[in-house]
């Protein structure tokens, strides 16, 4: 009964929603370079960017209120993906989100999503946080609705040199060429299309990041409103200690998805300064047959992007 009078009574605020700092989400089609930049923007001060995340679009789907909001949002935030969850990247005891989360008052959905990323920023004694989920770029339109304050960074890199960065990992759609390029340009595409739509929406090249670094951060900052760190620039002397957080993935049966050490050779790259060695790999790795059937799917956008094709 008192639960059910709670759920009805819920204040609602009339005041103006506060402005809020900017929330970076940097965002991409996979192997674009995302966990480099997350990197390089995580050695901030000022930012906190965790692992990838991916509850923010389920969560955003929530329609319960009161009580029954708050156990949606804990039991969405921490066992997202159902089928194998990734809290433990976190670092967060459970407790600690089922708290913030009821202290949050009045409680709505994007005042319950905020609040794992600042107990997750609060863990480096930080005061601002972001994402890092690099299919988000199918879902801008939906996360600006519910997070105003994000600001989207859409790191693109040459379809080619991220297909065959992609190929043969647990996590690729296939390792056929046909199917890597639909991939990517569905991604590209339609974070470019709903960009144009958003209203912080900033596309940044993978190459850029590698061969112009501190222009292209400090272009970054600039739109984050973010004052310039240089120790972003040493990101790679953090990265193996940050990598640690990565642990085995396991589905809710126990069968192991990716072990610890698969993850941490994934990302092995970004403990290295950046490497100008993996721009253009395609021309060598890539077949001509391979080479010919990419851009005879995805050869347009990379035309529009720049790229040679």
């Amino acid at each position: 009964m008192f639960n059910w009078l709670r759920n009805k009574l819920e204040p609602v605020s009339l005041l103006p929603e506060p402005r809020r700092l900017p929330m970076p989400f940097i965002v991409g089609a996979p192997r674009s370079g995302t966990t480099l930049l997350r990197f390089m923007l995580d050695s901030h001060s000022e930012l906190a960017i965790p692992p990838e995340t991916g509850f923010v679009i389920p969560c955003s789907q929530l329609t319960s209120r009161g009580t029954d909001l708050e156990r949606d949002l804990v039991e969405t935030i921490g066992n997202f993906p159902p089928e194998a969850p990734a809290w433990q990247d976190f670092g967060i005891p459970i407790d600690a989100l089922r708290d913030k989360i009821r202290q949050t008052r009045p409680l709505t959905v994007a005042g319950g999503v905020r609040a794992f990323y600042e107990i997750y920023a609060a863990r480096f004694g930080k005061r601002r946080w972001g994402d890092k989920t690099p299919l988000y770029c199918l879902h801008l339109a939906d996360i600006e609705k519910l997070l105003p304050e994000a600001h989207f960074v859409h790191l693109i890199r040459d379809g080619r040199d991220a297909s065959l960065s992609l190929r043969n990992l647990w996590f690729s759609p296939g390792n056929d060429i046909a199917t890597l390029a639909r991939y990517w340009r569905r991604a590209v595409s339609t974070a470019r299309s709903q960009g144009a739509g958003c209203h912080h929406y900033l596309e940044v090249r993978y190459e850029d990041v590698v061969l112009r670094t501190e222009d292209t951060l400090l272009r970054i900052c600039r739109f984050l409103d973010l004052p310039y760190d240089p120790a972003m620039l040493r990101y790679f002397e953090r990265t193996p200690q940050r990598l640690q957080e990565h642990r085995e993935r396991t589905r809710t049966d126990g069968r192991v998805v990716v072990t610890r050490n698969q993850r941490w050779r994934q990302q092995r790259q970004t403990t290295q300064p950046p490497d100008a060695s993996r721009i253009g790999g395609w021309k060598q790795a890539m077949s001509p047959e391979e080479q010919l059937q990419f851009a005879s799917i995805a050869g347009d956008l990379l035309r529009q992007l720049g790229y040679e094709a």
